[in-house]
């Protein structure tokens, strides 16, 4: 696939995820739960970033519910105030209160809960529109979390950056550009993925 597809294969995957109704997407949630928790690295995180699910993603709220059972620290993505195309990674409770951000994702209040650096993160579930096997990432294009975690290009020590999507999401394989960050692995509805280089495969 190259840079010029990509465009395309957002809205038929898109379109995809957007076809499964309420009851799917719980049923989705509950089972991407069940495959997270098979990850070690995983349970033996302390500090975990996830995201709120828009426009038919894979949601990561029963990850999260189960992760604040277990004393866990979770954060959600906040807009940088500043920087163009960066987050901060803001605390998210159960009683967080959260407020719309200019793309109309609720965020919780960068200024009353606790932040930290994207670095100090164990592990970062990540949302986006399409994978593969390899590690590839297809997001929706706005390159916030390539430039959040550009530090982090060809390491693979923590934060593990772990894709969450819908299995129907899945594509044979994903042409990186140059500045996209490479994933640990993927939590489907249907497995947890890790990802193999292609060498590995051959």
């Amino acid at each position: 696939m190259t840079g010029s597809d990509r465009p395309s294969l957002r809205n038929s995957l898109r379109a995809r995820r957007n076809l499964l109704n309420p009851s799917q997407q719980d049923a989705a949630a509950a089972w991407a739960l069940r495959h997270a928790m098979k990850l070690p690295k995983f349970v033996r995180a302390q500090h975990i970033a996830l995201y709120l699910p828009a426009d038919g993603e894979l949601s990561p709220q029963p990850i999260a519910e189960q992760l604040w059972k277990m004393g866990k620290h979770c954060y959600l993505p906040v807009l940088h105030p500043s920087l163009d195309r960066q987050l901060w990674f803001v605390e998210y409770t159960a009683n967080a209160v959260l407020k719309p951000n200019r793309f109309g994702i609720p965020e919780p209040d960068h200024r009353q809960a606790q932040r930290i650096a994207p670095n100090l993160l164990d592990i970062v579930l990540l949302p986006m529109v399409g994978f593969d096997r390899q590690g590839g990432r297809l997001g929706m294009g706005g390159g916030f979390y390539d430039r959040t975690f550009a530090f982090h290009k060809g390491k693979k020590n923590k934060p593990y950056l772990l894709g969450m999507a819908h299995a129907c999401q899945e594509v044979d394989s994903l042409e990186l550009a140059d500045w996209d960050i490479p994933l640990f692995g993927v939590i489907t509805d249907k497995e947890l993925i890790l990802a193999k280089k292609k060498s590995e495969e051959d």
